[in-house]
């Protein structure tokens, strides 16, 4: 009787890694204690990737002498990697550049403009992409809340949202899956970091959700095609792209319950695994890095980690299938 690939080594390989894989791993697939967990997650700062994009930050709070560019290397950037890699909330480093972003970028209308001399009004998925960074490393400024008002604010009538959507004045009228992820993402950070004003953020989020659900992850909800090849490849770090892993995790991480239109993107993810129980970095975003984590084409510990996580927080969708999947996939790299 053939098998699917070993869960079990594939945890043990991820165990091995930075501590930033390492402590996700305990807490996520091992059921460590909290108090194990924690242990390792303040090995970030001091080791591996968190401790070397630590040490490359300015004098002044920010990296790559930018707040939004230069691509990868800008403060917007580096810290959206350093929240992924877990640095732990109000690290001193980080809430310095949390100041950088918010008083190089708070705008007039609640959002984030780091471009005032080329836009009259704020940056939708920018403005995302900083709440996230500034909740998650707690960083207590009243400017924060407007930002996640303003999110709000611009969700568009299908529950998404979308850059190019301008109020009153054209723009898209479709929400854009690269948006609404950011978006996601951030108001899930901003419930976390701010509990008891947080239920407009949960009720967009539901919305937003359902926005996604109605693509199944990555169909068109009219033909029911594909949206675009690329987001049924799985990139870490993912920048400002969708693809249905982030997508996966951030359900998971939102506790999102279970629902059947996520069997195609979760049917996805089991059948790229490999016959070694790891999954393939399968795609970069272009620009310029300080370092790169993995390379493409490679067995990726980020992407291991993700699938395996997704794929137990939602056991009951389509099991069969995704056995039936991988062991396929175990066939085909045999």
């Amino acid at each position: 009787m053939e098998r699917i690939p070993s869960t079990e080594s594939a945890i043990e390989w991820l165990v091995e890694g930075d501590p930033a894989i390492r402590w996700q791993t305990l807490r996520d697939l091992k059921g460590a204690s909290a108090r194990t967990v924690e242990a390792e997650r303040r090995r970030v700062a001091g080791e591996g990737w968190g401790a070397r994009l630590l040490g490359l930050q300015d004098g002044d709070g920010r990296w790559g002498r930018g707040l939004y560019t230069p691509k990868w290397t800008s403060t917007t950037y580096t810290m959206l990697l350093l929240r992924g890699l877990g640095l732990a909330p109000e690290h001193p480093q980080a809430l310095r550049a949390c100041r950088a972003l918010l008083d190089g970028g708070a705008w007039a209308d609640g959002g984030v403009n780091f471009w005032p001399r080329l836009r009259k009004r704020s940056e939708t998925c920018v403005t995302g992409m900083v709440l996230s960074i500034a909740s998650w490393f707690r960083f207590d400024d009243p400017r924060v809340d407007r930002l996640a008002a303003y999110l709000i604010g611009q969700q568009m009538p299908d529950g998404g949202w979308n850059c190019q959507a301008k109020p009153g004045d054209g723009g898209a009228t479709h929400g854009s899956f690269h948006t609404t992820i950011s978006v996601l993402e951030a108001l899930l950070d901003y419930e976390c970091f701010r509990p008891s004003q947080s239920a407009p953020a949960r009720e967009a989020q539901s919305r937003g959700r359902e926005f996604l659900l109605v693509h199944r992850l990555f169909r068109s909800h009219r033909t029911g095609a594909i949206v675009k090849a690329e987001m049924t490849r799985f990139s870490y770090p993912p920048r400002w792209h969708y693809d249905v892993l982030r997508a996966l995790d951030y359900f998971r991480e939102a506790h999102a319950p279970a629902d059947p239109r996520l069997e195609d993107a979760l049917d996805l993810v089991a059948r790229r695994r490999g016959a070694d129980g790891r999954w393939a970095l399968q795609n970069e975003h272009t620009g310029k890095t300080f370092f790169r984590l993995e390379k493409v084409g490679e067995p990726s510990r980020w992407n291991t980690l993700r699938a395996l996580r997704v794929l137990r927080a939602f056991p009951a969708q389509c099991a069969s299938h995704r056995e039936s999947a991988a062991i396929a996939a175990s066939r085909a790299s045999g």
